[in-house]
């Protein structure tokens, strides 16, 4: 049996792997990132970035109509949107993220890892690594599927089915109002796929302000989205070839291909967990270093979905910079400052976590989009009625909250809705992680004409 000793070794090979290994071996760490899949990972090949890519033309297509004079047809060709985005995946290639890996000094190793002893990770055919201080699990998450009758012997996607896909169903219905269920459902009906959404509630995006999920549902309705609202999959199953939906009340729809887009669960069942005391198939509870607060010895890292905190690729990259740098520190036998916004935690996790819907119309977010039960928060809600937005598309509408606490004069949320509000978010972020006084933030002048001036709409309506 093959055994390697390295300073570090790291689970999972996506962005957060990639990011904890990379300053794992910047502070001169010998460092392992294991791969069972694809070094890049599932935002790479089967999640942001081909999801984008499909969402992305839909989009211009839709801003084009909006705009006098732009010459434009009526449809998208899906094959010239089918090989942008597989330019993007380089169709499952994952040779170039692999060298990376190793120009960046990490040894990447191929097969499926687990946990078999305190600081010993066993890979596929036998090999053992060692890590002399720290192992890392960034093994991301895996979807859920619900427990319906006859759902598993219908045609059905998971998520990766539906940004690989290279041929549009003629019908597709979606399972779920989350983001990857009405991103996937307008990049779909914009393809030309017949599309049913079936949502449980009266609206999508649930976890968001109810204008966004009215505006977004709006935006399906335009792209020729069926929804079905306060309902749910009884069953479903085979006939002719395609999937039967019965709704509850009786309704029952017929579609080639069904996405199952109801939500995702950490990637923590194969992992070997047992052999050091934890339970398969939960997050692993980290603290705002990155440590797994419930394994002794102080050699248990965990970032990004695995830990269940913040479910964006982002959010933890991030986290996983944050644990590369105090893995770093505690090998050198160097204190690590764990105080909130120190560089060694990741405090933006519990404040500051900014989320974009990008459909038409986008959704951005940061922070808190209701205010906190008994804080003293003060919610101010506009239209987007400024001049960049006119100039941007005829009949632009669109929505900006901010959340104030009015204790401290500083934003603690702020939620954006409308075409490309995606790009204002930042500013929001910033403002909020460096808990800028409403004051000082009056002077932070937005350019004319753009849809930035919605930031002085917001504190003239506060007060400012």
């Amino acid at each position: 049996m093959a055994e390697q000793t390295f300073d570090v070794v790291v689970i999972g090979g996506g962005p957060v792997g990639e990011n904890l290994a990379d300053r794992a071996a910047r502070g001169g760490l010998t460092t392992a990132l294991v791969e069972h899949e694809r070094f890049g990972g599932e935002c790479s090949y089967w999640a942001c970035i081909p999801s984008k890519a499909l969402l992305r033309p839909g989009n211009l297509l839709a801003a084009a109509k909006r705009m006098p004079g732009v010459p434009i047809g009526d449809s998208l060709d899906p094959e010239p949107v089918f090989k942008r985005r597989d330019e993007f995946t380089e169709k499952g290639d994952d040779s170039a993220q692999a060298d990376w890996v190793r120009g960046a000094g990490i040894e990447p190793v191929r097969g499926r890892a687990r946990i078999t002893g305190e600081r010993e990770v066993t890979v596929d055919g036998g090999q053992v690594l060692r890590a002399r201080h720290a192992v890392a699990v960034c093994t991301g998450s895996v979807p859920k599927t619900p427990r319906i009758p006859g759902l598993a012997d219908i045609p059905a996607w998971t998520s990766r089915d539906a940004t690989s896909a290279s041929e549009v169903p003629g019908r597709l219905a979606v399972l779920g109002g989350g983001v990857v269920g009405v991103e996937m459902a307008q990049a779909w009906a914009r393809l030309g796929a017949r599309v049913d959404l079936i949502v449980t509630g009266p609206r999508p995006l649930p976890r968001y302000p109810d204008f966004a999920g009215d505006a977004v549902a709006e935006g399906l309705r335009a792209a020729g989205v069926e929804m079905h609202t306060e309902t749910a999959l009884e069953r479903a199953w085979k006939e002719d070839g395609t999937a039967r939906l019965e709704l509850r009340g009786g309704e029952v729809l017929t579609a080639d291909r069904v996405l199952v887009a109801t939500g995702r669960k950490p990637a923590t069942d194969d992992l070997g967990l047992e052999s050091i005391g934890l339970t398969a198939g939960g997050p692993l509870t980290v603290d705002d270093t990155g440590l797994v607060s419930e394994v002794d010895g102080g050699w248990l890292y965990a970032a990004g979905d695995v830990t269940g905190r913040a479910l964006l690729t982002h959010q933890g990259k991030y986290a996983a910079r944050v644990a590369g740098d105090v893995i770093v520190a505690r090998a050198a036998g160097r204190p690590a400052d764990t105080r909130p916004w120190s560089r060694y935690t990741s405090t933006a996790d519990h404040y500051a976590v900014p989320q974009v819907v990008f459909t038409d119309p986008e959704v951005a977010a940061v922070g808190l989009t209701e205010p906190a039960d008994g804080a003293p928060h003060r919610v101010v809600d506009i239209a987007i009625d400024v001049a960049g937005a006119s100039l941007h598309a005829d009949g632009y509408t669109g929505t900006a909250r901010m959340i104030v606490d009015i204790e401290r004069e500083v934003l603690v949320g702020v939620t954006f809705v409308g075409q490309d509000v995606a790009e204002l978010l930042h500013s929001a972020t910033v403002a909020i992680v460096g808990e800028v006084p409403l004051s000082r933030l009056w002077h932070a002048v937005p350019s004319f004409p753009s849809i930035s001036e919605v930031w002085l709409r917001l504190l003239e309506t506060y007060g400012l």
